[in-house]
């Protein structure tokens, strides 16, 4: 690539079939290109003479502006989202990969030249999501599942055709393809209305992997900028009106504790929800070695990971649960939680009654493996109807197991303890913990603020 570039006047050649000859140089190299039309050898010759104001290098075999030998170049979307999601896999934990393979198979089917012989739009996300941007190891290389596996033919047929019909990278600069791309996140399959935290998941994703373009130099620069779009505002802080209080959190693990023999052995891993405030794949993972109960007083948790349930598609070892370590933490950090008597009575008595798993495990399935979500959400939804009213069960109060996590978070932060404490017990960030509990926190800061008036009154009388 250089930036010596000569460009010559057309010249005219008599008796020949395209006697409009268009002539340059590229550093040492001279290149020429004849027309039929002085018209059309005029056009190209202004074309190449922008590229030299605007400082372009222009390359000395094809005599081409950086511009264009990108555009020649460059990769099919499809092609381009697929080498994102493999560069991203050996680090993404199972649930990231499974979340940048639906915001890449909610985008690339928008991304084409035309939809003449579309598939099915659901055979085509299932092959997009589960075969394109989902990868297995072959004699230790990354490869999509599609050339691991043998994929069924209408999937087969479904990748050919985007394939074939996908946009280059380089035509996301214009911005009606990319604005496009863009609207096609806010809707879900069948053109209903996305919500807000999904919209903007999916359009991290999309932002990510047009940066990966810039880095392997398919786009000059990050294209969104050219158009007028913005992901819609997410309102992450919890409505308080429908966090259970400490009466009600308690009658409703007393209420799933008595939902038959599952309900039995999942009481205690509701209460470690709820007194310890820990999320649902940290208490699947919760061993025997982590507890500290003693027979009176206060125990501690010392938490180092987490189970969540993604599918087999995107773990490596091909299970269904993804162990690895806690959420936005070092893979080897822990997380030490007091926990107050009655969750340590909870867990004595579970271990007293059900003994533990060989890994060391407290909780497991009523008939073995691993606590599934359907289960423990299936019992919470029963306790929900045995202790609310029927007005209420209508309602989102306390509508998933997680409520009982950030009733327990509530709990902490209205008894008076320091926000950092609270996040650091619940395994936040400050940042995540003001954001989700801004009411809360702010409640905590006018007790604070009376009691430092009561301090200065008492002062003043002295």
């Amino acid at each position: 690539m250089t930036y010596d570039v000569q460009i010559w006047s057309i010249r005219k050649r008599a008796n020949r079939a395209k006697p409009y000859q268009r002539r340059w140089r590229v550093g040492h190299k001279p290149h020429s290109k004849s027309y039929a039309l002085k018209a059309q050898a005029d056009g190209r010759r202004a074309e190449l003479l922008s590229a030299l104001r605007q400082r372009e290098q222009f390359d000395v075999e094809t005599g081409l502006p950086a511009s264009e030998l990108i555009e020649q170049s460059s990769p099919t979307w499809f092609e381009h989202a697929c080498a994102y999601a493999a560069m991203k896999w050996p680090d993404a934990s199972a649930k990231h990969r499974a979340g940048i393979a639906d915001a890449l198979a909610t985008v690339t089917p928008n991304l084409v030249t035309d939809k003449r012989g579309a598939p099915n739009k659901q055979v085509l996300r299932r092959a997009l999501y589960s075969w394109a941007f989902a990868f297995r190891l072959d004699d230790g290389t990354l490869k999509p599942r599609s050339e691991v596996e043998e994929p069924p033919a209408e999937t087969t047929a479904a990748l050919n055709w985007i394939a074939r019909k996908s946009v280059k990278v380089t035509d996301l600069e214009t911005p009606s393809v990319l604005r496009n791309a863009l609207e096609a996140l806010t809707l879900k399959l069948y053109g209903k209305r996305a919500a807000e935290n999904t919209i903007h998941r999916k359009e991290t994703v999309f932002s990510n992997a047009l940066r990966y373009a810039v880095e392997r130099g398919l786009l000059g620069s990050l294209p969104l900028g050219k158009v007028d779009w913005k992901a819609p505002e997410t309102d992450d802080e919890i409505d308080f009106r429908f966090v259970p209080g400490p009466r009600l959190a308690k009658r409703l693990i007393a209420a799933a504790g008595e939902q038959g023999e599952r309900g039995k052995h999942l009481r205690a891993f509701f209460g470690c929800l709820y007194y310890a405030a820990m999320r649902p794949a940290e208490a699947t993972d919760l061993r025997e070695s982590a507890c500290k109960l003693p027979e009176e007083g206060w125990g501690e948790l010392v938490l180092s990971g987490s189970t969540p349930r993604v599918g087999s598609s995107w773990t490596d070892s091909g299970e269904s649960f993804d162990t690895r370590g806690l959420k936005r933490r070092a893979r080897k950090a822990t997380r030490t939680v007091p926990i107050p008597p009655v969750l340590v009575h909870m867990l004595r008595e579970h271990i007293e009654t059900y003994g533990i798993a060989e890994d060391g495990r407290l909780f497991r399935a009523h008939r073995g493996g691993h606590v599934l979500s359907k289960e423990y959400g299936e019992i919470w939804q029963a306790a929900r109807l045995v202790v609310l009213s029927e007005k209420e069960a209508k309602t989102p109060l306390a509508e998933r197991p997680y409520s009982a996590r950030a009733a327990g978070v509530s709990l902490w932060l209205e008894s008076g303890v320091a926000p950092a404490e609270v996040a650091r017990r619940a395994g936040h960030s400050i940042a995540v913990l003001f954001r989700f509990y801004a009411k809360a926190i702010h409640g905590n800061q006018q007790r604070s603020n009376h009691q430092i008036e009561w301090a200065l009154n008492a002062a003043d009388e002295e």
